[in-house]
């Protein structure tokens, strides 16, 4: 999320007064100021209630490097009282772009030409760097494998990389080798000219058996780390088309999962606020399989499935430069028909 996000996003807790550039050192000032119901809290607490996309914790860290001023003093105390009317300017410098280095890794391919690549992308592999994981990531040993000539495509970040999938989930993503590829598979990831279709394992059986899952998903206003359905006018418009597949009597389903859109967590955000979420998803589904954890034997290897059950089995587009159309699919992976043979023995 980029700085300017950032402020936007303080906009609806309170008054942003100004918001500005600062070219010598390329960062976002805020200029908020306290209201009267502020009065008496943490300098650190009342910034991070008006700015929800940044952590308290990254709060506290631009107050003591000096990042939040007040009248023009440098405040460097995050537990300091707030009193209203008080104007606190806030700089948020822009996160750098450290250039990705090459590692070595193993790559599940499944087509490679001069202008692309499909992977196949196991669980527990993140895409392309960020913070708490700079390196290691899929990006790293796309460079090692693609050569210098990756670098730079789409960004410095993340080259090559049109789409993405969330670390625990497995299976199919293409990424450009070329700008001109990157640019028209972009184009038609936001047209919706892509087909993705997802295996995903739920709890409970959806009722009706298929249709669209339809609501806007944005950041949820009780916690930062977590997407939620969320009113009209807020977040961006998802659909999610879905079918059961497979039913392991009432508990649990094996669904199948097409997008419409792309945004964050959107299956896991669409069929958690269904009442279905994920098997295994720490964040947005963790209750539903208590009652099956304390049935039987197997019951408890279900219920503590390591990550979501989510598997990106199906890929297809137009070859942006051959203009033929490929489609891809992916078997589930070995943990995933553990699953699925667990959950026929309920």
């Amino acid at each position: 999320m980029g700085v300017q996000e950032i402020v936007r996003s303080g906009a609806r807790v309170g008054e942003v007064a100004c918001l500005t550039t600062e070219p010598a050192t390329t960062a976002i000032a805020a200029t908020i100021r306290a209201g009267p119901d502020e009065t008496g809290l943490r300098l650190d607490r009342m910034l991070a209630l008006r700015l929800p996309a940044l952590s308290r914790t990254r709060v506290k860290r631009l107050i003591e490097s000096g990042h939040v001023t007040c009248a023009g003093i440098a405040l460097q105390d995050p537990a300091r009282r707030v009193r209203d009317g008080q104007n606190f300017v806030v700089i948020l410098p822009e996160d750098s772009d450290p250039v990705p280095v090459a590692q070595p890794m193993p790559l599940e391919i499944s087509f490679e030409d001069e202008h692309l690549i499909v992977i196949d992308k196991p669980a527990g592999l993140v895409v392309h760097p960020a913070p708490g994981n700079p390196d290691g990531t899929l990006v790293n040993a796309l460079i090692s494998h693609c050569g210098a000539s990756l670098s730079g495509i789409g960004g410095v970040r993340r080259p090559g990389i049109v789409h993405r999938l969330d670390k625990d989930t497995s299976g199919l993503m293409v990424v450009a080798k070329t700008e001109t590829a990157h640019q028209a598979l972009s184009r038609d990831f936001a047209q919706r000219r892509i087909d993705r279709a997802y295996a995903a394992y739920v709890w409970g059986v959806p009722a009706p058996r298929g249709g669209e899952i339809a609501g806007n998903i944005g950041r949820s206003p009780t916690n930062r780390k977590k997407m939620a359905v969320v009113g009209e006018g807020r977040g961006k418009p998802a659909i999610t088309g879905y079918r059961v597949e497979h039913s392991f009597h009432a508990q649990a389903a094996r669904l199948e999962c097409r997008l419409a859109t792309g945004r964050t967590h959107q299956i896991r955000v669409h069929l958690a606020h269904r009442g279905h979420p994920l098997i295994g998803d720490p964040l947005y589904g963790p209750r539903p399989g208590r009652a099956v954890a304390r049935s039987v034997g197997i019951g408890c290897e279900i219920a503590t499935f390591r990550r979501q059950a989510l598997h990106a089995r199906l890929l297809g587009f137009t070859h942006p430069a051959s203009r033929e159309h490929l489609i891809f699919d992916s078997p589930l992976p070995a943990d995933l028909e553990r699953l699925e043979a667990n959950l026929e023995r309920l």
